[in-house]
């Protein structure tokens, strides 16, 4: 008897606008905003000057607004962003399977495509880029492809664990050094090299952004990459890939599909992700503005484990008050204001980069280093503002961004059409 499966499958195509969840595309445009918050102190300033304390010359707007950010919004944009990407390779799996076709082979190919257009963007634009680790981490999340809700959780968990006992076992090494007095002279002589090696690279690449043409800022950006980007897969990876888990359960659990039923597992995702969320958080922001991340202490070990464990719990609290939000048909119109801005994420974090290194670098107006903090998160609403105009204006028009119809189109290997 034959067991040849004649059943007729379905092409495989991107998801079309009528199969879109609304909820995640608000989301994703909320989230743009809190991206370019954090970034834009990276955008304007050297990469370095985020291991260093916070001058204490600076005006009191600015370290306010400082704080601000370190207490909302870093740490927990990413997390979001992860959260989706991790979602959608579970949707985009069912998907694929429900229409008889082979998951793997276009996932991996979906993933060459975001890791060129990482790379791109690292070299090319703008060295703070974070598609080449979502690429790559995103091998990694094939590999759970068959797990279990529950496992995947505990996965997370041990993920996000796992670099604060690792900080927590450092801290302790360089402790148990210090009380030996001609150790501490090494350890001491060891971080005030490292620190020197910084500052001299911070020093350049003031010099460089703000006044170089393209290819010196070029050669700059490809430095700053290789000389910060492998200890950014150490600080952010873990928490990329645990959030890369959760978005998975989420899928698996069909969660956003059907918010009306999960209202009570969002109100108290909400609760909880506040309550530890904001206390984890407030202590991160209060600690670290004087510390330097490149001396081992025990206050930056208390600092890191408020972020650690607070960041990732408060991007589920922002995701549970955006959820329960929606199930209100007035905010749920509001909330749609965000949605063409989230269909084209890709896109408009691509010009997020595009838009600040031609205002700070010195091939564009040359501000860099003259804009503080607080004007920062002016320059970023007005970004947004801009952002969420042409999104509503381009999907109108059109089926997908442009950097959105690049990956499809590769991704499925035709050129999909872009037209409404």
């Amino acid at each position: 008897m034959s067991t040849v499966d004649h059943s007729p499958r379905l092409p495989l195509a991107p998801v079309q606008p009528t199969e879109r969840i609304q909820i995640l595309d608000i989301l994703r445009g909320f989230a743009l905003f809190g991206i370019l918050l954090v970034n834009m102190t990276i955008f304007s300033h050297p990469i370095q000057a985020i291991l260093f304390p916070t001058d204490p010359a600076t005006p009191w707007y600015d370290r306010a607004a400082e704080g601000l950010i370190r207490f909302l919004g870093e740490g927990k944009f990413y997390s979001l962003f992860s959260l989706l990407f991790g979602l959608g390779f579970t949707l985009l799996m069912d998907r694929i399977e429900a229409r008889g076709g082979r998951f793997v082979p276009l996932y991996l190919r979906r993933l060459f495509v975001l890791l060129g257009i990482g790379m791109v963007h690292a070299f090319l634009i703008w060295m703070g880029d974070i598609l080449i680790m979502y690429a790559l981490f995103g091998f990694l999340l094939i590999l759970f492809r068959k797990a279990r809700p529950r496992t995947l959780l505990i996965w997370a968990i041990i993920l996000i664990i796992t670099p604060l006992l690792f900080n927590a076992a450092a801290t302790g090494l360089v402790s148990l050094g210090r009380s030996v007095p001609e150790a501490a002279k090494q350890i001491d002589l060891a971080f005030a090299q490292t620190e020197a090696n910084y500052i001299a690279d911070m020093e350049r690449a003031y010099q460089v952004y703000a006044s170089g043409g393209f290819a010196e800022i070029t050669r700059q950006r490809v430095y700053d990459y290789a000389s910060m980007g492998p200890s950014s897969f150490f600080v952010m990876g873990f928490n990329v890939m645990a959030m890369f888990l959760v978005g998975a359960y989420f899928g698996r659990r069909q969660i956003f599909q059907n918010l009306e039923t999960n209202r009570n597992f969002f109100r108290k995702l909400l609760l909880w992700g506040l309550l530890i969320g904001l206390v984890g958080n407030a202590l991160y922001a209060t600690i670290i503005m004087p510390l330097s991340l490149i001396r081992l202490s025990g206050p930056l070990l208390l600092a890191t484990v408020g972020q650690g464990i607070g960041a990732p719990l408060l991007s589920l609290a922002y995701t549970s008050a955006l959820c329960l939000l929606a199930l209100s048909p007035r905010w749920s119109r509001r909330l749609q204001v965000l949605a063409p801005a989230g269909q084209m994420a890709l896109t408009n974090y691509l010009m997020q980069s595009v838009i600040c290194t031609l205002i700070f670098y010195g091939y564009g107006l040359g501000l860099y280093g003259q804009v503080g903090t607080a004007a920062g998160i002016g320059l970023t609403v007005a970004i947004y503002l801009l952002q969420v105009l042409l999104s509503q204006w381009w999907m109108k028009r059109f089926r997908y961004g442009p950097a959105e119809w690049l990956w499809r189109s590769l991704t499925y290997l035709k050129p999909q059409p872009m037209r409404r």
